[in-house]
């Protein structure tokens, strides 16, 4: 390892006090055409393109210089929740949330702008992850199920739209996505009887224009749930949207809802003018575990076994790597990428089979991975020079229990961990072999990850620490002790001619550079695209 900082509470509020004033909120004007093709000084959606592979094409800071990353500002929220949510950047100026909270902060100086607070309400206020921005206006979740449009110069609010019922257990977290003039999102909650979907609205009044139904009520499924709280992907030239589903409910009683369960815990392609439905791969069928498969479906063009496919990937939460085709849903590879004991191997499909004799009972079944999954919300990212999918994962064991006693509903049972750790993996697609690991630390996992094409890997571990890796081998090549966790995703941009890194760990979103002077003497970062 070259080097190691540590980042003390002093150190962060001189960063903050030496933030200057900053720059004036501008009218940003974020249109389809930025959407499609990000800037190189923006980050203007949740995943920063539509493809979810979270990869920049920035090269200034490179496997020879990254020792000389330095702080360049930390911005220190006053609220106790912890950052799990991706700054999206436009025109200079960050926005990030926490639960009921909005800022607007200068990303060259970490002078915030200003704040919104979201009313007392009785949401869930488990974590927040975004906001979206189109136009002159931001999209932001309220815990309880409403959609906030504000103006992005000053915060003040423009709409205010009820999602779902709070009062029925509804709850939201995600950001949202903008596709063309549909602002789309999805919801949470896992009570039973409480059915989920996708829904889209129009950006300029709020007004609903479809809504997609993960159970479909005329299907006589008798699961419920199948939760949409993290966003999806989107395809411009098959207009097509991808979404990951939830698990069904009741959650451990499979008893109670016979069948697949379609279309919980699966990858779903919808049209995104209609809210239609084109196809749906189910990567959990009955589920039984609370293996939600909300993790990115990450969209690749480029071969497979040499042929030409416009592919879409996802490292599952249940422990599963699929690589599928993505105009018709056909599986390309289905594979695990650590230990898994639940299932059967896989149909013709590609589909996963369950294995009866795994689901919980009364005496305990010893299950791999946990509950918490072998890998869970945090971003994966996708290099294209090497071809690595690079996914936090939680190689885990667990216990679960079935509990009769406890009726037929809810939960209805328990699981107990028996081991797990932290691992970065980088999975070769073409094969699902795994090329390299990098251990992150016992019990918890690390990070999202952000891969830059001078063969940078941004990340985090177990014990708050932020890890640079060198993307080809994964060996470290810089670190800093943050003080606790990075629960979001890093990301990057270029601003007068610097490149900045950003991470979030606790209350604290922290912007890294190189100083001005190896800045300088750096090769020129690549002005293509984001």
């Amino acid at each position: 390892m070259k080097q190691m900082k540590t980042i003390s509470m002093i150190a962060m509020c001189a960063a903050v006090l030496a933030a200057g004033a900053g720059h004036p909120a501008k009218a940003q004007d974020v249109t389809n055409k930025l959407l499609l093709h990000p800037t190189p000084d923006s980050w203007p959606s949740y995943h920063g393109d539509y493809s979810g592979q979270r990869h920049s094409r920035l090269t200034q800071i490179t496997p020879a210089n990254v020792h000389d990353l330095s702080l360049a500002w930390a911005f220190q929220t006053d609220q106790p929740a912890g950052i799990k949510s991706t700054p999206i950047l436009v025109d200079g100026i960050l926005y990030f949330t926490v639960p009921d909270n909005l800022w607007a902060v200068d990303a060259r100086s970490g002078h915030m702008l200003w704040h919104y607070h979201y009313p007392p309400n009785k949401g869930d206020h488990i974590g927040q992850r975004g906001v979206a921005i189109y136009k002159d206006w931001l999209y932001f979740m309220g815990p309880d199920a409403h959609m906030i449009s504000l103006n992005a110069k000053d915060g003040s609010v423009r709409w205010n739209v009820q999602i779902a019922d709070v009062n029925k257990g509804y709850w939201t977290t995600e950001a949202p996505l903008i596709v063309g003039n549909h602002v789309i999102v999805g919801v949470g909650g896992d009570l039973d009887n409480l059915p989920t979907f996708v829904k889209a609205f129009d950006p300029e009044t709020g007004t609903l224009q479809w809504k997609w139904d993960v159970v479909p009520p005329e299907s006589g499924d008798k699961a419920t749930g199948g939760t949409t709280w993290m966003p999806g992907t989107y395809d411009p030239e098959l207009n097509l949207l991808y979404w990951g589903t939830g698990n069904p409910t009741p959650v451990l009683n499979g008893n109670a809802r016979p069948g697949d369960n379609l279309y919980t815990c699966s990858i779903v392609a919808l049209n995104p003018d209609t809210g239609k439905l084109v196809w749906g791969f189910q990567i959990s069928p009955h589920d039984t575990h609370d293996w939600d498969a909300v993790e990115t479906p990450v969209l690749v063009d480029g071969t497979f076994h040499g042929k030409p496919h416009k592919m879409l990937m996802q490292a599952s939460r249940n422990g599963y790597f699929v690589v599928l085709d993505r105009a018709t849903g056909k599986d390309l590879l289905t594979t695990t990428f650590g230990p898994v004991n639940w299932s059967l191997g896989v149909d013709k499909r590609g589909e996963p089979i369950p294995n009866p004799a795994k689901e919980p009972a009364p005496d305990g079944r010893i299950i791999a991975p946990d509950e918490g999954g072998l890998t869970n919300y945090r971003s994966p990212s996708f290099d294209p020079k090497t071809g690595l999918f690079l996914v936090d994962a939680h190689p885990s064991w667990s216990i679960y229990f079935s509990k009769p006693a406890d009726g037929a509903y809810g939960w209805a049972g328990g699981d107990y961990g028996v081991w797990g750790k932290g691992v970065l993996e980088a999975i070769d697609y073409q094969t699902g072999k795994i090329r390299w690991k990098h251990e992150l630390g016992p019990h918890g996992s690390g990070a999202g990850v952000l891969t830059t094409d001078s063969g940078l890997t941004f990340t985090g571990d177990a014990q708050g620490n932020m890890l640079v890796l060198r993307t080809s081998d994964g060996r470290t090549l810089w670190h800093a002790g943050l003080g606790s966790g990075m629960a979001s995703s890093p990301i990057t941009y270029m601003l007068d001619g610097h490149q900045y890194v950003l991470t979030g760990s606790g209350n604290v979103l922290f912007a890294w550079r190189l100083p001005e002077e190896a800045a300088t003497h750096a090769l020129p970062a690549k002005t293509g695209g984001r």
